[in-house]
């Protein structure tokens, strides 16, 4: 009887093992790699970065940048660019699109130290509704008829 207790127990502790489900991997996400171009004048410079909020240093701090643009990323709503203020002691953003690239100009014309970008957008002709449901800015383009259009089709 003392055999029977003890597999009656065993059993039943086994099938509970077995009923507890493996601990699941978190899920890995892919993070948005963001291409920026700095102009300068007729001078120009890329940058290529992940968005994943760390800031990155731009390496041409002797530029002083008057336009900033991205082709793939929503730069004017996703990214912050650090840069020393000049004498006047303001720089204005203005967001613009020219063809198909998002562009930031920056005035007066400054170096641009570093960039960090963070988020995700959608790119073109992804949903950017579903069911009524918002689900993101379009990277580069504008959300029409429940999908991210592109600005131009050049």
């Amino acid at each position: 009887m003392k055999y029977l207790g003890v597999l009656v127990t065993t059993l039943l502790g086994l099938v509970s093992a077995s009923a507890i489900p493996e601990p699941q991997p978190i899920e890995q996400r892919d993070v948005q790699t963001v291409h920026l171009t700095f102009y300068a004048g007729p001078t120009s410079y890329t940058l290529t970065i992940p968005a994943d909020g760390t800031t990155y240093p731009t390496n041409h701090n002797n530029l002083n940048i008057n336009i900033i643009g991205s082709f793939d990323y929503d730069i004017y709503r996703l990214c912050k660019f650090n840069y020393d203020p000049p004498a006047s002691g303001t720089v204005t953003l203005v967001s613009s699109i020219a063809g198909n690239e998002n562009q930031i100009f920056v005035g007066p014309p400054v170096p641009i130290k570093s960039v960090s970008c963070q988020g995700t957008c959608l790119y073109t002709y992804a949903d950017c509704y579903r069911n009524g449901q918002f689900l993101g800015l379009c990277c580069n383009g504008y959300c029409a008829a429940n999908k991210c259009r592109p600005w131009s089709y050049s």
